[in-house]
């Protein structure tokens, strides 16, 4: 047993895994895939918790194992019921949350970090997140002269992503236009706060906070909450938002989140659509959302934030160390992964499936489909079938 104050039998805190070689254990991050693709100790293999409590994982018995989670808190059972099985197991506490606090306070914040990793958007990844930054927002009509468009910022690397390649656009754009950035606190846990205005000072994002209790009123619902908090979220955005001026509110959904969404439509909800560039809203008048990300891939922002060394929140919900992964849209992340793995798979096959996808809702051909819903009504081949007889 490892000398320290410990909270529990199998507990282990940062400093005295510090103290350890490499070669002496083995760290596994026991969140789901999406959370680990997110940001991970370095090191770290992931092994989701139900796969090691369900089955004999493949871990070395003649190593230490040291298991975490975002907080500590699931990574206890996972560590125990190792042990019971023989295996000299660990839990790391204060999980990947507190190494991550940790990493950030002995981060560069000067002048030059910031400017290397602005000059990375300008330069090394220009083609893939600045030009289809720009190429979305002016196919799809997204900013206009004096506009006020609110960046919303969830603390992830999406948004965060967002709000530089918005400042960057400023810079580039012939007519003017202002930016709010908006951070809406719906009952963050001291982690994820800090670590949003942690990134915010590094990445200078003059980011606005305003507090709600959206997690607090939904705590408690059992049927779908993760849908129900992203209703909240984005009403109490919008109602900010305008509050504040703004006559748009931009969100950092991604292509890859755009060919999911056309998959898991079809595949869970029976329908055919898509997450549309930009939205009137029906609740609030002369507002838009708008999503400027649209063109850019998932693995091209992950590869501006490794290359710079930046570390993001996953998701922004109290309760990620108690339930799967939640998204903006209300799914959960276990589908999303499903659809994630279902596109790679076929991609093994078909190497254009993505693009595809994509282009699948631009080239809808009435002609061909049994029934339609436009505005509301619905419309079907048989109501004009044998007037073009």
């Amino acid at each position: 047993m490892f000398d320290g104050n410990v909270a529990h039998e199998h507990d282990l805190s940062l400093e005295q895994m510090k103290k350890m070689s490499p070669e002496e254990y083995v760290l596994v991050d026991v969140r789901d895939q999406t959370a680990y693709n997110h940001g991970f100790i370095p090191g770290a293999i992931n092994i989701e918790k139900e796969a090691l409590l369900d089955g004999e994982p493949s871990l070395p018995r003649d190593r230490k194992i040291i298991l975490y989670c975002l907080k500590g808190i699931i990574s206890e059972e996972a560590a125990e019921h190792l042990a019971k099985q023989g295996y000299e197991a660990y839990n790391l506490r204060g999980g990947y949350g507190e190494w991550l606090l940790r990493a950030m306070e002995k981060e560069d914040t000067g002048k030059e970090r910031l400017e290397e990793i602005e000059k990375s958007i300008r330069k090394k990844f220009h083609k893939e997140l600045f030009s289809r930054f720009a190429r979305a927002v002016n196919e799809y009509e997204l900013v206009k002269e004096n506009d006020r468009v609110a960046v919303c910022i969830s603390g992830g690397k999406d948004s965060m992503l967002m709000a530089k390649l918005f400042q960057e656009l400023r810079r580039h754009n012939k007519f003017p236009f202002e930016l709010v950035f908006l951070v809406m606190d719906p009952g963050y846990n001291e982690t994820n706060r800090q670590v949003i205005e942690n990134n915010a000072k590094l990445l200078d994002i003059p980011i606005t906070v305003f507090e709600t209790q959206i997690f607090d009123a939904v705590y408690d619902v059992q049927k779908s909450p993760c849908y129900l908090c992203a209703r909240m979220r984005r009403g109490y955005l919008y109602s900010k938002a305008k509050e504040l001026g703004c006559n748009k509110i931009a969100l950092g959904h991604h292509y890859d989140d755009v060919i999911e969404t056309i998959l898991m439509g079809m595949m869970y909800g029976a329908q055919i659509q898509t997450m549309m560039p930009k939205l009137h809203s029906t609740n609030f008048e002369g507002m838009e959302l708008i999503r400027p990300m649209y063109l850019i891939r998932e693995d091209d922002i992950k590869g501006w934030r490794d290359y710079n060394d930046l570390h993001f929140i996953q998701c922004a919900c109290r309760f990620t160390d108690t339930c799967t992964t939640c998204r903006t849209d209300g799914s959960t992340g276990s589908k999303r992964m499903e659809i994630k793995d279902l596109i790679r798979q076929l991609k093994k096959v078909n190497p254009y499936i993505e693009s595809n996808i994509f282009k699948s809702v631009e080239n809808v051909n009435l002609n061909t489909i049994i029934a339609y819903k436009e505005n509301g009504n619905v419309h079907h081949f048989l109501d004009g079938y044998d007037l073009n007889t």
